[in-house]
């Protein structure tokens, strides 16, 4: 039996019985789960180790790469720069950024771009994994590219790129990179625990993953989905190294504690603010969240509703 500790209310004690249940069934080897309601934390539990090990307790400091979610925080500091006045949802992207206008492109908004709209799930011809550590490399490449597919004809899911084209289009607005912004703007201000680009210092408190049993099931595959994930270079490599730990992808390799993560999303569930601060104005939130496209989606199997860059559960 693994010992739960932290904080659940008796009208959530179903969620710790779950919660449980998944180490007892053997599914997890260290976790913690955070609920805010109103921007208040009402849930906190964590359990289990964050070696494979198992000698390192999962503790109140343990940080674990959020892969995916990372999305929602450049989503989040994109969103900033149309609060700020710098952009709209709705100016093309090669406005700010004018070598993307090529190969078909030159139409793309920033709204489609955030909403997986803009044929780039993936670079083409593949490139070695080590490309992305070398981001101007990677954002040339992707200017230089003709999308996938018509501009219009829906939404696929860019699992690594969309990370690369928000950080570019941030870059070029504001001065600093994406995650140097949103540590020095948000997370230090907010004593949250999130992090995009992780210094050699928290490395130590970062939990080990285990990988999953199978890949999964993409459905058919053809030229999209394997641009975006099954070509050799579709991804980085090193996952777990130091180098992944340093570098800045704004859609992939964040770092943070459900804690933290859980109340910086309280904030975009709500009104826009957190402990009193406004991280963004109701109406530049309501723009953020609002459906831009809905449908099958080329890339992922599910028929999904992109906002910009949330998806949003229908």
């Amino acid at each position: 039996m693994v010992e739960i500790s932290g904080i659940c209310p008796p009208r959530f004690d179903t969620v710790q019985d779950r919660f449980a249940a998944n180490f007892d069934a053997g599914e997890e080897l260290g976790a913690r789960f955070s609920v805010c309601i109103d921007g208040e934390l009402v849930v906190d539990l964590m359990g289990g180790f964050s070696d494979a090990a198992r000698t390192t307790p999962f503790g109140p400091n343990t940080l674990t790469p959020i892969f995916s979610t990372t999305k929602l925080i450049a989503a989040l500091m994109t969103a900033r720069l149309v609060d700020q006045g710098l952009i709209t949802y709705d100016t093309a992207v090669a406005e700010v950024w004018p070598e993307f206008g090529q190969a078909g492109k030159e139409p793309v908004t920033l709204g489609q771009m955030m909403s997986h709209q803009a044929g780039l799930p993936g670079l083409v011809p593949p490139a070695e994994p080590d490309i992305w550590f070398d981001p101007p490399t990677v954002c040339e490449q992707l200017a230089a590219q003709a999308p996938l597919w018509p501009l219009g004809t829906g939404s696929g899911y860019h699992p690594i790129t969309i990370g690369y084209l928000a950080g570019e289009v941030f870059r070029r607005l504001e001065g600093r990179s994406l995650g140097a912004a949103f540590r020095q703007d948000i997370a230090e201000p907010l004593g949250l625990d999130i992090w995009i680009g992780l210094p050699d210092s928290e490395h130590g408190r970062v939990a080990q993953m285990r990988k999953p049993p199978a890949a999964p099931d993409l459905g058919i595959i053809d030229d999209i989905k394997r641009a975006a994930f099954l070509d050799r270079g579709s991804a980085p490599g090193g996952r777990g190294s130091a180098d992944w730990r340093r570098i800045e992808i704004p859609s992939a390799n964040g770092h943070a504690t459900a804690q933290g993560l859980a109340r910086l999303m309280s904030a975009v569930s709500g009104d826009g603010t957190l402990d009193g601060q406004a991280i963004l104005s109701p109406e530049t939130l309501k723009s953020l969240l609002a459906e831009r496209v809905r449908g099958p989606d080329k890339v992922l199997p599910f028929d999904l509703v992109w906002a910009a860059g949330p998806m949003r559960n229908s």
